[in-house]
């Protein structure tokens, strides 16, 4: 099981709110040969974590199926967020157009070299544990041997919300 994380939270080159932006990255991403898509989750309002000057994040995650080494579906991911106009200026947790994350990649485990695997933050974050529990509700986390139920529980609030806005 593959699950991408996508978020942004400025508008697309062409305008599109980010949820449409979102939406439209989906079949760049599974365009790639060898990759079939399982399931959408739906789409969720999530406050900045460290920024709060900035415009809230669309959030959701995709479940793909396939084989495929993790530095290509890194760059493949990385292509497709240029096409929406992100550009990668090496700071984190700035407003973006759209963000890829890879969260896992059929259960690999992996420090070095990038990327690093299951996300090394996944588990911190509402805006990537909710959507998984719609896509893959009996995910466990690769590390951390839980399941995505329980790694949600135990957050405190982060400020989480359906996307009301078509997408």
């Amino acid at each position: 099981m593959i699950l991408l994380a996508l978020g942004a939270n400025l508008p697309g080159p062409d305008g599109a709110s980010p949820a449409a932006s979102c939406q439209a990255a989906i079949p760049h991403l599974v365009s790639r040969t060898g990759l079939t898509l399982i399931a959408v989750s739906n789409w969720y309002r999530t406050t900045p974590i460290t920024q709060t000057a900035m415009p809230d994040f669309c959030n959701g995650v995709i479940r793909l199926e396939g084989e495929i080494l993790a530095k290509e579906l890194m760059a493949f991911c990385q292509e497709v967020e240029q096409k929406f106009g992100r550009v990668h200026d090496g700071k984190t947790n700035a407003a973006r157009p759209l963000d890829i994350d890879i969260i896992d990649l059929n259960g690999q485990i992996r420090d070095v070299p990038a990327p690093i695997l299951p996300h090394p933050r996944a588990h911190l974050r509402a805006f990537v544990l909710r959507p998984i529990a719609d896509v893959a509700p009996s995910w466990r986390h690769p590390t951390l041997r839980l399941p995505v139920a329980t790694l949600l529980a135990e957050l405190p609030e982060q400020g989480i919300k359906p996307w009301l806005e078509p997408a």
